[in-house]
C-alpha cells in the first residue's frame, strides 16, 4: 500500500493491465495473519470495491473491525478486539490490498497516491500475535479459520519461522499444507536474518517464500563536509541549512554509545559521526534509544553510518530530527575525509532537501536483512522463491501505536515484501480463479525479472552479483505473471510424495492431518530434485551427470511451440531433452529431462533454462551445488 512500489512494479492507475486485465484484483480475498488492523484507516474504505463473493463465510468482531466491502473479516485468535497496537498488521494489509488514497505521505516525504498491489481485492485480518509474540496454536487456528471455514483465496503471513524446524514441527508449514490442498495460496516471509547464509525460514515447497529488495526511491538528505555526501533521512522536520557544527568522531570510538557525565558533555553542541550497532527490524528500538541518549545530551545532530554488513542497504527509521543515515560506503568517505584532514575539518552542515528522489540506481537490489538460502531442511529445493520490494515501504499506519503514529509510515523487512506477492496472487486469482496454488507460484517465478532496471544483473547489499540464494527465481513482474505460457503444477499428493522421501510416514501424518488418503504406503517417494518445482536444484557431481525431469502445462495459446534456451557457465554442461515442446491444446502437459554435469566439488554454479515461444519466455534458474 505504497505511493511508489505499484508503479515500480509496472502497475499504473487508469487504463492498462492493472485495471483492464487484472481488475485491480476484483473479487479476490486476501487473508492476513498478523498483529491486528486499524479498520478505520482510509486505506480500508470501500469506494469502488464490489461486495464480497457469495463464498465468503467470515465475520467481523471487535471494535477494530469497521467492516465494509473492502475489510470484510476481522477475527482475533488471541482473545482481544483485533486492534493493531504496533502498526505492522495495518501496514501489511494495506500493502497487499489497500484502496487508493490520494495525498498520502510520511510528513511530506514519499508523497503520492497510495494503493495496495490489489486495491480492488477484499481484506480479512486474523489476529494471531500480541506484544508477547505469536503462539503456534493461534497461528494454526488462524490458518484453519481462513482456509477451511471462511474462504479466502490467499493467506499472507509476514511472520518469522525457524530455519531449523522440520516441517512436521512447524505450525505454518502444517497449516499451509491444508490450505494449499484446498486450493488456497500461502505466501510467507523469507525472514530478516540476512545476509547470513542458510538463514531462510518458511521454506516448505508448498509455500511462496518471499525475499526483500530495494526500490528506486531515496529520501534525500546531505551531509556537507568539504563537499556533499548524499544520505537519507525520514524525519526532515528540522532544517539546519544555515548552521554548521563542530564534529565529534574518533577512529578508536566508532560506536554511538556515549554514557556518563564526561562523555555526555563531549557531545553537546556537536554533530556526532558514529556507526550503527545493529538493524533490528522492523522498529530497531535499541538504536533509537542510543540516539535518543546522544540528543538528550545536547548533540546538534548525528551522522549515522550503516554497519559494513548492511553495505548499501539503508533501512530508514525515525530517529527524530537532526539525524542523517549513510551507507557504509558513503560513511567511509566521510570518516576517511575527516581522518585524513588531521582533524582540520571541524564543522559539518546538514542539508535537508525535503525531496523524494526517484530513479535511483541500481534497483532493485537485494536488501541486506533479507534471509538467504540454502534451506537447512530441504537444501534440494531453491529457497527463497522470489524477490519483491521490502525496503523503506510507505503504507497505512494507525493514528497512535506503542511505536509510532500514522496515518502512513515507512517500514522495512520481508514482512513488507510478502504482502506485495500476496497482492500479485490476488491479481492472478482474479484473472484465473481456477488456477492451483502451484500454478500461481510457477507463474510468478517463471515470469520474474533476472535483471535490474538498468538491464544488468540484480545486485546484493554490497553491490555484488546476487546469487539465487538471495533472489530466488528473480524480481516479481506482475504484468507478466497473469500470462506465463507454461506452468509447473503440483498438487497435495505430489507434496506428500516429497514429504515421504524427505521425512517419512510419521511426518506426513502430522503435516497432512485430515488428509487420511495420503499415505506413504500408497505414494511414490519423490526426491527433492525430482519435485516438479519451477526452479531446478541439483547436486554437483563432476564425475557423473545428474538428470531430473520436469512437466509443464500449457496455459497459453492452444497451438504453441517452445524451444529450450540454456544459459550456463563454461564449467557447467546442461542438456535438455527434448529441445522442443509442441502443444496442440490448452491444458496439455509435456515432460522433459535436464542433465547437468561438470564443475568442481564445493562449487555453487548458476545457470538457467528458458522455454521460449513467439509470445512467452518461461525461465527457471538452475543451481548446481
Amino acid at each position: 500500500m505504497t505511493t511508489h512500489t505499484p508503479e515500480f512494479l509496472g502497475l499504473r492507475q487508469g487504463p492498462g493491465f492493472w485495471r483492464d486485465v487484472a481488475g485491480y484484483g476484483k473479487g479476490a480475498i486476501v487473508g492476513l495473519l498478523d498483529v491486528g488492523i486499524y479498520g478505520a484507516h482510509p486505506s480500508f474504505a470501500d469506494h469502488g470495491v464490489a461486495p464480497p463473493p457469495a463464498k465468503w463465510k467470515g465475520t467481523c468482531a471487535g471494535s477494530a473491525s469497521r467492516c465494509n466491502s473492502k475489510l470484510i473479516g476481522v477475527k482475533s485468535l488471541v482473545g482481544d478486539d483485533a486492534g493493531d497496537d504496533f502498526g505492522h498488521g495495518t501496514h501489511t494489509s494495506s500493502t497487499a490490498a489497500g484502496n487508493f488514497v490520494a495525498g498520502a505521505s510520511r510528513d511530506g516525504m514519499a508523497a503520492g497516491t497510495a494503493a495496495g498491489v490489489a486495491p480492488g481485492a477484499h481484506v480479512a485480518m486474523y489476529k494471531v500475535c500480541t506484544g508477547k509474540g505469536c503462539s503456534d496454536s493461534a497461528v494454526l487456528a488462524g490458518m484453519d479459520a481462513a482456509a477451511i471455514k471462511d474462504g479466502v483465496d490467499v493467506i499472507s503471513l509476514s511472520l518469522g519461522g525457524n530455519a531449523t524446524f522440520r516441517f512436521d514441527h512447524d505450525p505454518i508449514a502444517i497449516g499451509a499444507f491444508s490450505a494449499v490442498a484446498k486450493g488456497i495460496t500461502v505466501v510467507c516471509a523469507a525472514g530478516n536474518n540476512g545476509p547470513k547464509p542458510a538463514s531462510v525460514v518458511n521454506d516448505a515447497p508448498w509455500l511462496i517464500t518471499v525475499a526483500a529488495s530495494s526500490v528506486d526511491r531515496s529520501l534525500l538528505a546531505e551531509v556537507q563536509l568539504d563537499g556533499g555526501v548524499a544520505g537519507e533521512a525520514i524525519n526532515q522536520q528540522q532544517v539546519t541549512n544555515s548552521s554548521t557544527f563542530p564534529v565529534l568522531y574518533s577512529e578508536e570510538r566508532r560506536s554511538c554509545i556515549y554514557r556518563g557525565e564526561e562523555q555526555r558533555r563531549a557531545v553537546a553542541g556537536k554533530i556526532v559521526i558514529c556507526e550503527a550497532v545493529d538493524n533490528l527490524l522492523p522498529y530497531n528500538t535499541s538504536e533509537k534509544s542510543i540516539l535518543r541518549d546522544i540528543k538528550s545530551a545536547g548533540a546538534a545532530g548525528v551522522v549515522l553510518i550503516n554497519t559494513k554488513a548492511d553495505g548499501y542497504t539503508t533501512v530508514l527509521y525515525d530517529y527524530g530530527s537532526g539525524v542523517v543515515q549513510l551507507t557504509a560506503a558513503d560513511g567511509a568517505r566521510v570518516t576517511s575525509k575527516y581522518a585524513s584532514s588531521n582533524n582540520s575539518v571541524t564543522a559539518v552542515r546538514f542539508r535537508y532537501s525535503h525531496r523524494t528522489v526517484l530513479g535511483v540506481r541500481p534497483s532493485p537490489a537485494v536488501a541486506s536483512f533479507s534471509s538467504r538460502g540454502p534451506s537447512t531442511i530441504t537444501p534440494g529445493v531453491l529457497k527463497p522463491d522470489v524477490l519483491a520490494p521490502g525496503l523503506n515501504i510507505l503504507a497505512a499506519y494507525p493514528p497512535k501505536t506503542l511505536l509510532g503514529a500514522g496515518p502512513f509510515d515507512v517500514l522495512s523487512g520481508t514482512s513488507m515484501s510478502t504482502p506485495h506477492i500476496s497482492g500479485v496472487v490476488a491479481l492472478i486469482k482474479s484473472v484465473h480463479p481456477d488456477w492451483s496454488p502451484a500454478a500461481i507460484k510457477s507463474a510468478i517465478m517463471t515470469t520474474s525479472d533476472a535483471v535490474d532496471r538498468s538491464g544488468g544483473p540484480i545486485l546484493d547489499e554490497q553491490h555484488r552479483h546476487a546469487s539465487a540464494y538471495a533472489t530466488g527465481a528473480g524480481h516479481v513482474n506482475p504484468g507478466r505473471a497473469t500470462d506465463p505460457g507454461l506452468v509447473y503444477d503440483l498438487g497435495a499428493a505430489d507434496y506428500a510424495s516429497y514429504i515421504c522421501a524427505l521425512l517419512g510416514e510419521a511426518a506426513l501424518a502430522v503435516i497432512a492431518r485430515d488428509s487420511s488418503s495420503l499415505s506413504c504406503a500408497k505414494l511414490p517417494k519423490t526426491p527433492e530434485a525430482e519435485l516438479n518445482y519451477p526452479t531446478i536444484k541439483v547436486p554437483l557431481q563432476p564425475a557423473a551427470p545428474f538428470t531430473v525431469k520436469r512437466t509443464v502445462t500449457n496455459v497459453g495459446p492452444a497451438a504453441s511451440t517452445y524451444t529450450a534456451k540454456v544459459e550456463a557457465p563454461k564449467s557447467l554442461t546442461v542438456r535438455v531433452s527434448p529441445g522442443t515442446l509442441v502443444f496442440t491444446k490448452a491444458g496439455e502437459k509435456k515432460t522433459f529431462s535436464v542433465t547437468v554435469s561438470g564443475g568442481q566439488g564445493g562449487d555453487v554454479l548458476q545457470g538457467s533454462l528458458s522455454w521460449v515461444s513467439g509470445q512467452h519466455v518461461v525461465r527457471s534458474p538452475i543451481i548446481a551445488a
